[in-house]
């Protein structure tokens, strides 16, 4: 039987970014487990031309998830042999990754015999979504993240995805596609559907209960609050209300434009009034720290005396 091929592999950005994240961090070089999905989508390029046949849709692998264990050899040992699958069911496991500092950016013989026994697993294949025909997937994919060999003054990390192919064997270098939001990913949101319906609205009278008093009280606060920060600005104002300020616009405005004229006089007013009361306050601060060093410099001179 041949072995299904993928035409690239997808991931979000934050899963990607969180998954660099905890690499990045973690003292030593780690592996874990990838999850997710198989699609068939359709391209979105269809041929102009009826007698034209359509391309064939691209099987697309989705990463949705990951588990990171804290050193390698977790879930196989030296040979890269299977050794423990208790976290292998929990999830639809799509393949797994390794992360290395300043090695190269290729597979080992370890991760080639650790991505073998993983897709010769006949109970870990998954079924892959939106297609007609029973074919399953076996987890082979297979994602390598390295630093440099050399020392980087920015923290840099390199990565790559591959494809293992049972029938040969062999690993195929596949294509990672960064999926955000935008006409250019909507294959992966066509099949979208809610998993939660709406809230259910209570719309019945309440009755009194101590809590809605509560409630009301706060209310009248507030209302009160609006209504003095309302009286304080209609007195910075002198009677001109915010109301009157819409006719300012149409026929009625030039009957207006005195009024507010003389609102902006009286604003110029008040603040050069403010400006010379600052001012007078600023030199009686300058007057009063100039006297308090008159003082601290008589009584550091009368303690030198002594």
């Amino acid at each position: 039987m041949d072995d299904l091929v993928l035409h690239k592999l997808a991931i979000s950005g934050p899963t990607l970014a969180s998954m660099i994240q905890r690499l990045s961090s973690s003292p030593a070089d780690v592996d874990g487990l990838l999850f997710g999905h198989i699609t068939r989508i359709a391209p979105s390029t269809l041929p102009d031309d009826a007698a034209q046949t359509s391309p064939d849709s691209h099987l697309v692998a989705t990463i949705s998830g990951f588990l990171c264990f804290p050193s390698l050899l977790s879930f196989y040992d030296s040979l890269g042999r299977l050794s423990s699958t208790t976290h292998l069911n929990h999830k639809p496991l799509i393949g797994w990754f390794s992360s290395r500092r300043k090695t190269p950016l290729r597979p080992s013989m370890r991760e080639f015999s650790v991505t073998h026994s993983l897709s010769s697993t006949p109970n870990l294949s998954l079924p892959i979504q939106d297609s007609d025909s029973n074919s399953l997937f076996a987890p082979s994919i297979f994602l390598l993240f390295t630093t440099p060999l050399t020392d980087q003054i920015i923290q840099t990390n390199q990565y790559r995805a591959f494809h293992f192919q049972a029938s040969r064997p062999c690993f195929n270098p596949l294509s990672i596609d960064v999926v955000n939001i935008g006409p250019a990913f909507r294959g992966h949101y066509g099949s979208f559907s809610p998993a939660s319906a709406l809230p259910f609205l209570n719309c019945e009278l309440r009755s009194l209960t101590p809590m809605t008093v509560d409630r009301n009280e706060e209310t009248l606060i507030g209302i009160k609050q609006t209504e003095k920060d309302q009286s304080l600005l209609d007195t910075c104002a002198e009677g001109m209300q915010v109301g009157r300020l819409s006719r300012l616009i149409g026929p009625e405005a030039i009957s207006y434009t005195s009024g507010l004229e003389d609102l902006y006089e009286k604003m110029l007013l008040k603040t050069e009034s403010l400006v010379r009361l600052v001012e007078a306050s600023s030199a009686k601060v300058v007057e009063q720290e100039n006297h308090n060093r008159k003082l601290r410099y008589k009584v550091a001179r009368s303690v030198g005396v002594e």
